[in-house]
């Protein structure tokens, strides 16, 4: 063969009559058999260059269709759950509730990263030149409005708070039709932060007017059943007697000094602690609080607040008020909240900033590192999501599930994350601690929690990711004492040298693990949850004060003095939470009443050691009861978390609310579950 720049392809006109088809079917097949005929005689290296230019012209041809027209043809011909994708855990997955009909995912593909390339510092440095975006007119409003099911909350004859579907169907459509749809996510973000008293080009008002069918209604409680609910109830009184009388307005008091502590000009001690009071039955209060956030709550201060916090304590306070109350206003106010908070999400990564300063409506990383935390970043999700649920807008929930995604496909250690994350890079840091106390705590919390928020769909990477972790805790981080033998959660330092050290933020762990036992997880989690509860509660009773440090360290061989012991540095005690948490959950869960008086000590001690003429006060020494040294604070989750759940936990009714209904927030604020 010569060295051609073409090739000659020679057709007889048998073939080509056949090509253009003949009027006979014999003249047909003969014109057929003469063209493969033709084909034959041609010589090898001809046919595999016709074949190899034609495969061209048709991979060339498939390249320039419409990319909805190739996800159309995908969807037609793939099963729900057909995907290879999908990775099933059926028979791990030990959950009697589990109904296999609500299997619609509502995960969020995509990247968000290329749609946020660059971060917004102010609202006059936003993008002018933006795709054309499809206004929205008020019949489609309204079509979309009545596709959802009218889902209401109520309180039954005992108290209990209840959730009850107004139709038989589960909800199956997630929001609005774009809720997997990225394209325009970084549009819609602008938007919002543009326009923060505005949802769907209308006043937040108009919109939650025009779907009034779905709106939270008032629950009802009934209030303490006995002497130990009564003396939460007092505590939490003269909590409230103190923050009024010298701190009306501000985050934080200082009951010692009688003076006011200030953070982020938030008013956190009242929107903190709005559902602790109508949980309570404490009208009077509820009523002063409300109209204080109605009048005096505004979000335009220019100042930097931190994401998680706000997050976690405000925007979830506002959250569930609503949906305890039925009133409206709390979920105008979290809207306006949200919008001015979604400059968080645009970092160059999609993981978002820590620091946002709502009145310029502008986010950057913290002061001190280039780093957020990470359970900061994963610790947003329920409260988002939530909102998005409440108001039929979809955008919170799609920046946070991306933060999920995004962080789902990072390397870890046997399931473990690093405590720091960069927003710029989406990675974590190199060498960073691992651990499950502070920075690291509430991402394990919070994957379980979404996982019951969403629906408890056994496929989903949130409970995947949560079983992969409880794994590493268990082959990483669990150990035990040499002589007695307590079961303690340690950390990796750099990643990789254990640390016999356990934050008292870790005693959460419990009461997550019990709870997922309760909903399927494995008989260890348990077992690990009755080992772990009771080294918890050993860090309060073998202090002199009968309360428990910040910090605990174990020993690691039997030559060491005591099992359990603190150091002089780490002998602080904020009137943390966590374990009352834990407790409350062992209680209402088992029904067992041991747990109601192991959570009597710890109150007692407290009314005790922390009590003081203006309010409870941290101190900086459990370890000497003639020498507390009080720090002189008392924060918000003292009054949103620990009353609440030393309120809860003393309850007649263990049911007092449903957890089969409601999750927690990590700031001790009830959020309802959905059907996905």
């Amino acid at each position: 063969m010569t060295n051609t720049d073409h090739v000659a392809l020679t057709l007889s006109s048998t073939s080509v009559t056949g090509l253009s088809g003949g009027a006979a079917g014999d003249e047909s097949n003969i014109s057929r058999r003469s063209l493969r005929r033709s084909w034959n005689q041609l010589p090898r290296c001809q046919r595999n260059l016709i074949i190899m230019a034609l495969t061209a012209f048709i991979f060339t041809a498939l390249l320039f269709l419409p990319g909805d027209q190739l996800i159309n043809i995908k969807d037609v011909r793939l099963k729900p759950g057909a995907a290879p994708f999908h990775i099933r855990r059926e028979n791990t997955l030990q959950n009697p509730h589990h109904h296999p009909n609500v299997e619609k995912g509502n995960e969020l593909p995509g990247d968000i990263s290329a749609a946020v390339a660059s971060p917004m510092t102010d609202e006059n440095r936003l993008i002018k030149a933006k795709p054309a975006e499809e206004k929205m007119d008020d019949s489609k409003f309204a079509e979309n409005v009545d596709k959802l099911p009218e889902t209401v909350l109520v309180g039954n004859e005992n108290g209990i708070i209840d959730i009850v579907n107004n139709v038989d169907q589960p909800i199956e459509e997630p929001l609005d039709n774009n809720i997997n749809d990225h394209s325009n996510l970084r549009a819609e973000v602008e938007e919002a932060i543009r326009n923060p008293f505005k949802v769907s080009h209308v006043s937040i008002e108009s919109h939650l007017q025009s779907m009034s069918a779905q709106l939270a209604k008032p629950q009802h409680f009934h209030g303490a059943t006995n002497e130990r609910q009564s003396a939460v109830v007092a505590a939490f009184k003269h909590s409230w007697a103190g923050y009024k009388t010298y701190a009306w307005g501000h985050d934080n008091l200082k009951p010692v000094s009688q003076t006011s502590h200030e953070w982020f000009g938030l008013g956190l001690s009242i929107v903190d602690s709005l559902d602790t009071m109508y949980i309570m039955g404490l009208e009077d209060e509820f009523n002063e609080a409300r109209d204080w956030v109605k009048d005096s709550l505004h979000f335009h201060t220019n100042r930097d607040v931190n994401l998680f916090e706000v997050t976690i304590r405000v925007l979830g306070g506002l959250l569930s008020a609503y949906h305890l109350s039925g009133d409206r206003m709390f979920l105008v106010k979290a809207t306006e909240l949200g919008n001015r908070l979604l400059p968080s999400f645009l970092s160059p990564s999609g993981i978002p900033y820590s620091d946002v300063n709502l009145g310029e409506r502008s986010a950057h990383s913290p002061k001190w590192s280039p780093d957020s935390s990470t359970s900061e970043v994963t610790t947003i999700q329920l409260e988002f999501r939530d909102l998005s649920r409440s108001t039929n807008v979809s955008i919170y929930e799609r920046v946070v599930n991306v933060v999920n995604e995004k962080v789902h496909a990072l390397d870890k250690s046997h399931g473990l994350v690093p405590i720091f994350i960069n927003a710029n890079t989406g990675t974590f840091r190199n060498y960073a601690t691992i651990s499950l106390g502070a920075r690291g705590d509430s991402y394990y919390e919070y994957l379980l929690k979404q996982w019951l928020q969403t629906g408890r769909k056994d496929n989903d990477n949130l409970i995947l990711d949560y079983m992969q972790a409880i794994d590493g805790v268990f082959t990483q981080l669990m150990r035990r004492t040499p002589r007695e033998h307590w079961v303690y959660i340690g950390e990796l330092i750099n990643g990789h040298d254990f640390k016999p050290k356990m934050d008292h933020l870790t005693c959460y762990l419990p009461g997550t693990l019990l709870l997922g036992h309760q909903n399927g997880m494995p008989e260890s989690h348990l077992l690990l949850a009755k080992d772990l509860l009771d080294t918890c509660y050993q860090t309060y009773v073998r202090q002199p004060t009968q309360l428990a440090a910040e910090i605990s360290y174990f020993a690691l061989t039997d030559k060491e003095e005591n099992d359990i012991y603190v150091k002089s540095n780490d002998a602080h005690n904020l009137l943390r939470p966590e374990f009352i948490e834990s407790l409350y959950y062992f209680y209402a869960l088992t029904g067992n009443r041991t747990y109601q008086d192991m959570g009597w000590v710890i109150f007692q001690a407290f009314e005790k050691h922390s009590k003081v003429a203006a309010g409870y006060t941290s101190l900086g020494n459990v370890k000497n009861t003639l020498n507390t040294r009080m720090r002189d604070l008392m924060e918000s989750f003292w009054l949103s978390e620990t009353l609440k759940y030393f309120y809860l936990l003393f309850s007649d009714n263990c049911k007092e609310i449903d957890l089969d209904k409601w999750v927690f927030n990590s700031e001790g604020h009830p959020l309802p579950v959905y059907q996905n």
